[in-house]
Order: structure tokens, then sequence, then C-alpha cells
């Protein structure tokens, strides 16, 4: 007699309870194919079962990023282990060592590189040029030491897939493509003179340039959704002169994604040029070109491949105000060519970059696992 997988846990210290790619994509969509799925988090919203997903709170981040990978972690490992799952899906560099505690226990193990870790360190703003050199190699060791040990690693982008098939061959890229009919918007739907930007607020994604931008504009506003990474750095964008052309709108629920796209002439992806992101696949891009928007992105090859290939944007120079403003205005003044980008964008989205494509290789992924798991 066999028997099947009584549970899969997702565990994650950092990222929010409905993140995307965790909650809404991976997590609903395992329990849609069968799966008893939970999720373990971190933030003191408590415990609740939503969408079929059962979401276990450990308790607040308490102190720094030092604190959050030394006691949250170990909260997350604890309990972890007491709902004794079948699969363990990791999402968090942090929880790196946890993934390795609960492989010690027997458990299959799947680690998920959201992001090329050695490279973003050396895009961290608060470190020095030579700390950010260290910990990139320190932690780019402690991959090639710690991930053969993994049953399966997911990587976010094929280029992250690319690097850790030399670490583990038990590799796949599940990209961060959206939700067929989460954002798609209805035609005919008012457009305002405003362009949309989506998602986390720093200076390396680009948003100083961005407000820079809107002095080399006229009648056009900035939808800017999602929150600050830091304090400082949101009073010190404040001061420029074109903030006055912003509607500031913190961060928004999906729904609310859906209507700002809705009403925007286009989206806005300009991150700066540093290693990680050249080579990265943002959400947002494709979140845009689901929605029908057609988008200004900077002008990475790869980018370039996507939006260009597609025509369904405008590639520029992500450091040069100017170059994002002059896009912003010629899609604004440009209607009938902008709706026709949207267009082109979204129907690229139907036929190649949807998440209906990456769940299949998911739910391949569980079903090997779950092959490995059946008892003879």
């Amino acid at each position: 007699m066999k028997k099947s997988i009584s549970q899969i846990i997702h565990l994650t210290s950092v990222h929010s309870r409905y993140d995307t790619r965790i909650f809404i994509k991976m997590c609903k969509s395992l329990v849609l194919n069968g799966y008893n799925v939970s999720l373990v988090v971190a933030d003191s919203k408590g415990d609740e079962v939503k969408d079929g997903v059962s979401i276990v709170d450990v308790g607040a981040i308490i102190g720094g990023r030092l604190s959050r990978m030394i006691k949250t972690s170990s909260r997350v490992y604890e309990k972890a282990r007491e709902l004794d799952g079948d699969i363990y899906h990791i999402h968090d560099p942090e929880l790196i060592p946890t993934g390795l505690r609960l492989k010690k226990l027997g458990k299959k193990v799947i680690f998920d590189a959201h992001e090329d870790l050695p490279k973003q360190i050396l895009s961290k703003s608060y470190l020095n040029k030579i700390s950010k050199i260290i910990l990139s190699k320190i932690f780019e060791g402690y991959e090639h030491w710690s991930l053969p040990k993994y049953d399966y690693l997911i990587a976010a982008t094929p280029f992250i897939r690319d690097k850790l098939l030399k670490i583990n061959p038990n590799t796949v890229d599940i990209n961060n493509f959206p939700l067929l009919n989460e954002l798609k918007i209805s035609s005919g739907t008012h457009k305002e003179n405003a362009v949309a930007y989506i998602g986390g607020i720093s200076e390396t994604r680009g948003i100083i340039e961005v407000i820079l931008a809107l002095s080399y504009t006229q009648n056009v506003r900035l939808n800017l959704a999602g929150s600050f990474s830091e304090s400082i750095f949101e009073e010190k964008i404040k001061k420029y002169e074109s903030w006055s052309k912003v509607n500031t709108l913190g961060f928004l629920n999906r729904q609310q994604v859906s209507e700002v796209l809705a009403k925007s002439c286009a989206g806005i992806v300009t991150l700066y040029p540093v290693t990680n992101y050249i080579v990265s696949l943002p959400v947002k891009m494709f979140e845009y070109m689901s929605a029908g928007l057609p988008v200004i992105a900077s002008n990475f090859s790869l980018w370039r491949e996507i939006i260009e290939g597609n025509e369904c944007g405008i590639c520029v120079d992500p450091l040069n105000p100017k170059a994002i403003g002059d896009a912003i205005q010629y899609l604004v003044d440009s209607p009938q060519k902008a709706e026709q980008m949207g267009k082109n964008g979204r129907k690229a989205v139907e036929q190649k970059y949807n998440w209906s494509m990456e769940e299949k290789k998911l739910l391949t992924l569980y079903k090997d696992l779950l092959q490995l798991k059946l008892l003879p």
C-alpha cells in the first residue's frame, strides 16, 4: 500500500503572508491540485486558513537583520518541525540552515532562489565596497557547500537556474510570470494622464530618475504604489520639486493594483544597471504587460529582447531622466500607439509569459518528489 504526501510546508521569515509568488501562485496552485499546504510566516498577524492554505505565524520579527537571521529563523524551524510535513519549501537564504536541519530529520527540502544573492549583495547601499565583495564571496561559497544537500532547487529566472545547475543538477526555473486574468483590464477603460510604478521603492530601482523625469513632462502624474525601503530615502526623494506630480498610494492589495494600472497610460520599470538587475526578470514588467500597458523599461539587452522584440514598450537609459520623461510624454500623447503596444504585451503574456506555464513545472517537481516519498 502506497502512502501519499500528507503535508507540504512553505517557509518564509521575510516575505508577506500574501506574497504573490509564494502564496498567490505557488501555495494556491498546490491546493487547487489536491495538496495539503501550510505556510509558515513571521508577522504577528496570527494564524488563519485562507483559500485552502493554513497560514501559521511564529510572531513578529524582533531586532535587526542579525536578530531576524538567528531568532526568527529558529522559531520558523521549531514550527516547521512541529508541523511534521513531508516536503518543505524554503523561500529565504537565511533559512538555508533551517532546510539543512530538516534534511537531517529525513525530510524532502526545496530551496527557492528568488534572487541571485551573491550578486544582490553587491548592490546593497548600506554596505561599503569591500564589505560587499567579502560578503558576496562568503555567501557564494556557502551556496556551493549547502545547496547540493537539497533535494531540489528552484530558480526565479533562467540566469539563476543556469548558475544553480552547476551546484545541484536537480534545478528548475519557475519564473515569476503573472496570472493570466488577475490584472486584465477591460477595453475602453478611461485613462488618466498618468504612468504607474508598482513595487518596492529604493534608489537602485531608479525612482529618483523617474521623479526627475516628471520635470520633462507636461500635465503628467506618476501613480506611485509601494513601500519605501528606508525612511531616510523617502525623506530625501520628497524634497524634489517634481514630487508635486506624484500620487503617493502606498502599499496596495492586488485589486487596488489592478485599479491603478487600469487608469494609467504606461508602466515604468527603470531599474539601475547593477549586476543583479541586468539579468533579472522583474515581475512588474510582466504585470504591466498582462494589464495591457506599454512598458518603459531599462535598456538591458535581456529586457530589450522582451520589450522591443514584442513591440510592447520603450527601452531607455535608466540613468537619464530626460530619456525617461520623453518616453512618458510620447506614450501619453500617442494613445493609439500606446494601446497597440499594450495589446502586443498582453498577447505575449497570453502566449509565453504567464503563470500557467510555470505552474506545470511546479507540479511536475512536486510529483517527482512525491514519487520519491512513496512507500513500497
